[in-house]
């Protein structure tokens, strides 16, 4: 191949892998993403190479010391694969892009669900049977359900007080005053805030937006946070 000249191979919708069949993500830090011919490579701190499968990538979530090209970012959502941008390891969420004409169907099913009232409950309802396999929820209301689970997470914090012999006065936490909590609350907080960052960059990954809720609402992320508490990402679908 001559010196400037480049081989690029037309990506297409039908050359693509099912997303069953793609990596759901891989996390690089501290390194550089540029174009390889048709596909995209990595640059690592020690000059090290690595070439990415990226029409097998589902989503890349770039963390700290990230550099990254326009021709790389035209490839990647060329591949259908998202950008997620976050903290080390992945432990702080900060923004995702998508391919305009990116497949919605997640999307789309859970506006869906969300929007009717009586479908919107029944997903509820299912994410709490997965919590409560053994508890009969026909019938029961939303409140019913989230008092139950507000009593299991209580429960839960004390039995884990007495069996680590941790000081616990119970959950305290006041938005931009971490200071004020005591030591306990501290280590929850930072944990949970951790915890928010890895769900959003997999609710992201996976078509779905964490702003859309079905048990949770009045807050920015309501579906993320019914899924801090939750087993399944996939369990409200019809």
């Amino acid at each position: 191949m001559a010196d400037g000249q480049r081989l690029f191979v037309k990506i297409t919708r039908e050359s693509l892998p099912q997303v069953k069949d793609k990596y759901p993500f891989i996390y690089l830090e501290r390194g550089r993403l540029e174009v390889d011919d048709s596909s995209i490579k990595w640059i690592d701190s020690e000059a090290n190479v690595v070439a990415l499968p990226i029409a097998t990538l589902n989503t890349l979530l770039l963390g700290p010391g990230t550099t990254v090209t326009h021709d790389a970012i035209k490839t990647a959502v060329a591949a259908n694969c998202s950008v997620c941008w976050v903290g080390e390891d992945s432990l702080l969420f900060y923004a995702a892009g998508f391919l305009p004409t990116a497949d919605t169907r997640n999307l789309k099913q859970q506006v869906e669900l969300s929007a009717n009232p009586d479908k919107s409950l029944e997903v509820a309802r299912r994410l709490f049977a997965r919590r409560f396999p053994d508890a009969d929820l026909d019938g029961k209301s939303l409140k019913e359900m989230m008092g139950m689970e507000g009593y299991r997470v209580r429960s839960l914090y004390q039995e884990k007080a007495r069996e680590y012999q941790v000081g616990w006065k119970g959950r305290q936490f006041t938005p931009g005053k971490f200071e004020f909590s005591d030591i306990t609350n501290q280590v929850m907080t930072a944990a949970n805030a951790a915890l928010y960052g890895i769900l959003c960059s997999a609710i992201h990954s996976m078509g779905y937006s964490p702003h859309i809720g079905f048990i949770h609402s009045g807050s920015p992320l309501p579906f993320l946070i019914t899924h801090k508490s939750q087993p399944s990402l996939a369990a409200y679908r019809a």
